[in-house]
């Protein structure tokens, strides 16, 4: 039932076109009926000698004129029905991806691609199926069934007719019982395909690691288990229909069989014509499609069940983090953050990523936060984002609680460069300017001139008209990185955050950005996240995270004083850096280390 809910919202928006086509098979399916009855008067008539050349020729005329009609009208109702059922996967199609757009990262974490690309591609062309060709096979297999019936028994013969559907009624239930079964089937055939499609995603999406490590035979062995397990499901889905359909063509047979024998019978006692038996037989043959339609139909409503019911759970999840009710009415934001007492912990996790940190950072102030691995550096980037909900009164941003502000307007102040600088495969343009409206040319360059990548993109052949591989895949790392701080500093935000954004680009390239961004951010708020204290020590405010906590908090100088972690950590990176100053200086000269 709540399947049928979730679709008939979409078919109501189309009724008119499904009754047009509705009315246009009932047009056809009634006249289809005249034509053995007019074969019948045709052949009484030549029996009998009662019908003359004009005659014959004026029922061969009316047998064409319904030819044509059928031919207008089969045109008709595909062009209403397949026209309606198209435009709803079109619509069904923008709505769930528009409902992806709005749902919060954790669904991302524990959805897989391929799942979500199955429900977009495979599932969806069940429900069109269910919507558009079984609603034709159903409609054809009820109507028609019925028509030919009723004119069986009143043209032909009332014993005859009920001869003839005594098989049917077999039919019928043994389809309603092969339904149940087909829908649990395509479900689990559906799940499998899901499975191998996301198998194949991640393996070409890492093909380079796999090349890297040699994983090719154990790839090939993985894909030949998820391929085996999605062809055993479709062979179950096959085997079924393998047993049904023969099955039903038999029970046709034995049906026809038996009319054809008491039909001879009954027009040789005289009961009937011989014109009357040739219009039943033509009757016996219509009937044939409707039960073969009544299967295509229950095995096309089996496929459009599961694929619903698939579908309706990506649009039964609901975002945890929306606007709430009382969301404050501002476009602009200067930059002032505020965090008191931040306490954050992860669906599922038992204990805190990030515990107790209290910060003031002012507009235009130059943040530093440093620690080691999983220590909760993103997970604070994530807050300030709000892709994570807080409880209300730890993050404030310009006074306000985060809780209160409108995420677009949040995010719209915010420029971020992720850890993972994601890039989409378009031109370099395209991904510069990607955070904002505007793509004039001027803009994107002074924005690629601050994140060192202009020289590099003008020496592409296709300069900034460059296509980027799927992404970013084209590009080096310290290129993406900076392309990715080009379309963060396109927004000219007045927060700008840094995730470890620097970690590809030489020290030389990362001096001459951080040289930038200095001039470039004057009075606006930069949040830089790095594990090398060389592209932080410059910062006005440093703190450095250990086990989710602000262990410590000041400048370089005052962290230096202090004698703690930050001092420690910068001991052995000077330490790291000279050794490794000294052993390429020592390779140089033709030496060998041990």
């Amino acid at each position: 039932m709540e399947q049928f809910r979730f679709i008939w919202q979409y078919i109501k928006r189309h009724k008119w076109q499904y009754i047009g086509g509705i009315v246009t098979l009932f047009i056809l399916d009634f006249a289809n009926l005249y034509i053995p009855k007019v074969t019948g008067i045709i052949t009484d008539g030549l029996a009998a000698h009662t019908i003359d050349r004009d005659g014959v020729l004026r029922n061969i005329g009316i047998i064409l004129g319904i030819g044509l009609t059928l031919a207008v009208g089969r045109f008709l109702w595909r062009y209403f029905i397949f026209g309606a059922s198209r435009s709803i996967e079109h619509e069904i199609r923008d709505n769930m991806f528009a409902h992806l757009e709005t749902l919060d990262v954790e669904y991302y974490n524990e959805h897989k691609t391929g799942d979500l690309m199955t429900r977009f591609t495979s599932d969806l062309n069940a429900v069109r199926m269910a919507i558009g060709p079984a609603v034709i096979a159903a409609f054809d297999a009820v109507v028609m069934t019925v028509m030919v019936i009723g004119q069986m028994m009143i043209y032909v013969n009332i014993k005859l007719t009920l001869i003839a559907i005594i098989p049917m009624i077999f039919i019928a239930f043994g389809e309603l019982y092969y339904g149940k079964i087909m829908q649990k089937r395509f479900l689990e055939r559906q799940e499998a395909v899901s499975e191998l499609t996301d198998f194949v995603q991640e393996s070409f999406s890492g093909v380079r690691v796999v090349k890297a490590f040699v994983r090719e035979r154990s790839q090939i062995k993985e894909f030949a288990k998820a391929n085996a397990n999605a062809k055993n499901k479709n062979l179950r889905i096959a085997q079924m229909e393998s047993i049904v359909i023969p099955l039903l063509d038999v029970v046709i047979g034995i049906s026809s069989l038996t009319t054809l024998l008491y039909g001879g019978y009954l027009a040789l006692a005289g009961e009937i014509t011989i014109g009357r038996f040739v219009a039943f037989n033509q009757y016996i043959t219509m009937l044939v499609w409707p039960m073969l339609a009544c299967g295509e139909a229950i095995n096309m409503f089996s496929q459009g069940g599961a694929g619903i019911r698939r579908i309706q759970e990506v649009f039964e999840e609901k975002p945890e983090i929306a606007d709430r009710e009382d969301v404050a009415k501002i476009d602009r934001i200067k930059g002032d953050i505020r965090l008191k007492h931040l306490t954050f912990i992860h669906r599922g996790h038992s204990e805190p990523t990030l515990k107790d940190i209290s910060l003031d950072i002012k507009a235009g102030t130059t943040l530093a936060v440093i620690g080691r691995t999983g220590n909760g550096k993103s997970t604070l980037v994530n807050l300030l984002l709000h892709l994570y909900n807080t409880k209300p009164g730890m993050i404030f941003i310009d006074g306000r609680d985060i809780n209160t502000i409108p995420l677009k307007t949040l995010r719209e102040n915010i420029g971020y460069v992720p850890q993972d600088n994601f890039l989409f495969s378009d031109t370099l343009k395209s991904n510069i300017a990607f955070g904002t409206d505007n793509a004039e040319m001027d803009e994107i360059i002074k924005a690629t001139k601050t994140a060192c990548i202009h020289d590099n993109i003008i020496a592409f052949p296709d300069g900034y008209d460059t296509i980027v591989g799927e992404r970013g895949v084209t590009l080096s790392g310290g290129q993406k990185q900076r392309s990715s701080i080009a379309r963060a500093l396109k927004k000219d935000a007045p927060i700008l955050i840094l995730d470890d954004a620097l970690s590809a680009v030489d020290t030389d390239t990362e001096e001459k950005i951080l040289k930038n961004l200095k001039e470039n951010r004057r009075g606006k708020t930069t949040i830089l996240i790095a594990h090398r204290i060389s592209t932080i020590q410059n910062a006005d405010l440093i703190v450095v995270l250990e086990d989710g906590e602000a262990k410590e908090c000041g400048n370089h100088k005052e962290l230096m004083e202090l004698g703690g972690i930050y001092k420690d950590m910068f001991e052995k990176q000077q330490l790291e850096a000279a050794i490794g100053e000294k052993r390429a200086a020592f390779e140089a000269e033709g030496g060998i280390l041990s």
